[in-house]
């Protein structure tokens, strides 16, 4: 099974999967943190992107980061399927 395949495999009760895949792509974020996070830093900063709008915006706590990702989540217009 290659990475992805979880998600299009059939369901062992032989039902049908949905179409929308566990993952979506549309859900993808790409999340870069500066040099000084990590641990048990005291620093946790950097920037998150939307890897399909590419809208990003940068973060300086962990509570601001967890934000702009519900905020980025909100505003996705999901494809229809």
């Amino acid at each position: 099974m290659k990475i992805g395949d979880e998600a299009k495999a059939t369901p062992p009760d032989g039902a049908v999967a949905d179409s929308v895949p566990a993952l979506p792509a549309w859900k993808a974020f790409a999340v870069q943190f500066s040099k000084g996070s990590g641990g048990g830093a005291r620093v946790f900063s950097g920037r998150v992107e939307h890897l399909q709008s590419g809208r990003r915006t940068t973060f300086s706590s962990r509570d601001e980061l967890v934000a702009m990702l519900e905020r980025m989540l909100d505003a996705i217009e999901e494809p229809s399927v």
